[in-house]
């Protein structure tokens, strides 16, 4: 998975685009490395699942 397209999931995550993405365990670490480095980055919420995927959503308040 590369920056550019990590990116545009993150958009369209942000815009409602997408309601949901899922991101397998290879991808992960590539994935959050790039998610922690956004301003809005509360707003994302990831749902671990089996064998160490996770789901990730968008959400229109911050976490605390």
């Amino acid at each position: 998975m590369d920056i550019v397209l990590i990116n545009e999931v993150l958009e369209k995550l942000k815009t409602g685009e997408l309601y949901e993405y899922y991101v397998k365990k290879e991808d992960f670490l590539p994935f959050r490395q790039i998610l922690v480095q956004r301003e809005d980055f509360k707003n994302f919420r990831g749902i671990a699942q089996r064998s160490g995927d996770v789901l990730y959503q968008y959400l229109k308040a911050p976490r605390s």
